[in-house]
């Protein structure tokens, strides 16, 4: 932002805010409370909080910003949770249902590094009962047997939960045999909020809060990695937005193990909350500068890496994103299909166009890798 050229016009806009304690607080290094979070939430001083992400943000990576070059494999859409934010899913035995074969997996995957050249696959799809662990060992497998290069950022932890609960097994075995078939790291998915409450109204038979927490505990005690989300926008208040952002700072505190947060708004667009009139349309961009303000200033010093969301914000908002605290520009996600199936907008970037986008706002552009380590500047 031009304005921190400006120093002296900076710490008067910062000072006029209704929240220019916390502002003050954050800047001098002290790490905030839930009470904090949520009176950051409820402000309408999105600009002067903005500042202050788009500052820490500075501090730490100057005006450099990152993306990686993957794709998003979806591997089936069948899916027995039934969640009413979700316009992919189909039950068992609908016949638009499908599951990707191996040979499928391994086929796109290689396809996509020789004409793109990927370095992240992130696997994803629904809570299958058909699918036993065998069919992701031998998947992860042979993606590392034919793309070794290829970083696997897979299985939110409600998909784990689904294969151990398939297997009749612990979390921890699941955990322990696919990061020994060659999972790298896990995404943040199913999360939504981290609020029971409101997960017995929008996702009922997903797993609760607590078992995210401790799926993702579990996960990084062995080694792995991973990415923690938010998904606003559908019933939770503001305050159950300050909760789930403090559970996630107050297990990063305890594990160290997550690289990167990622808040994306709820799209209503086909899906049963819009059917059933609970929520009609979309938060819009004021909210998704907020959260990326907010979680770049409660997480300084905790979580490294903040998101843009593109994803379900667009190109323009994802630039503007930067400028309110996230480093990272998220991922090219060729060929996805999760919010591609609520028909809100295009869900493919190549990485020429996240490059120029990115330069197009001034900042430089950096390739990373799965676990954000960079490749390449240009």
């Amino acid at each position: 932002m031009l304005l921190l050229q400006n120093s002296l016009l900076v710490q008067d806009l910062i000072s006029k805010s209704d929240v220019a304690d916390i502002l003050d607080a954050v800047l001098c290094g002290r790490h905030l409370g839930l009470n904090e979070c949520i009176r950051l939430i409820k402000s309408d001083d999105a600009y002067p909080i903005g500042l202050v992400g788009s500052m820490l943000r500075q501090r730490l990576y100057g005006n450099t910003a990152t993306f990686v070059n993957n794709i998003i494999l979806n591997y089936t859409n069948v899916c027995i949770t039934y969640c009413k934010f979700c316009a992919f899913y189909r039950p068992p035995g609908h016949e638009q249902s499908y599951t990707l074969s191996i040979d499928e997996i391994v086929r796109r995957v290689a396809v996509s590094r020789d004409a793109f050249g990927i370095t992240q696959v992130l696997i994803q799809g629904g809570h299958n009962p058909n699918l036993k662990i065998e069919y992701y060992e031998e998947a992860f497998k042979a993606i590392r047997e034919k793309c070794p290069e290829v970083g696997i950022h897979g299985l939110s932890a409600s998909e784990i939960d689904m294969i151990a609960r398939v297997e009749k097994s612990s979390i921890k075995e699941i955990l322990s045999r696919l990061k020994a078939a060659g999972l790298d790291s896990l995404p943040g998915a199913g999360a939504e909020i981290l609020d029971d409450y409101v997960k017995a109204e929008i996702s009922p038979l997903k797993i609760k809060s607590h078992e995210w927490i401790r799926i993702m505990e579990l996960a990084h005690e062995i080694g792995i990695k991973s990415s923690s989300t938010m998904m606003y926008g559908t019933v939770e208040t503001e305050e159950q937005r300050a909760r789930h952002i403090m559970k996630i700072a107050q297990l990063q505190e305890k594990t160290g193990g997550f690289m990167a947060f990622i808040p994306w708004s709820f799209e209503p667009n086909k899906t049963q909350i819009q059917s059933e009139g609970l929520i009609k349309y979309p938060t819009g961009g004021l909210q998704l500068l907020k959260m990326i303000a907010i979680t770049r200033i409660i997480y300084y010093g905790l979580i490294d890496h903040i998101q843009s969301s593109w994803l379900t914000n667009g190109v323009g908002m994802a630039q503007l994103a930067l400028n309110y605290g996230a480093d990272d520009f998220g991922g090219t996600l060729v060929g996805e299909e999760v919010v591609s199936a609520t028909g809100a907008r295009s869900t493919e970037l190549t990485a020429h166009k996240i490059i120029s986008a990115i330069k197009q706002i001034g900042f430089k552009a950096a390739e990373r890798d799965n676990l954000y380590r960079t490749i390449k500047y240009y």
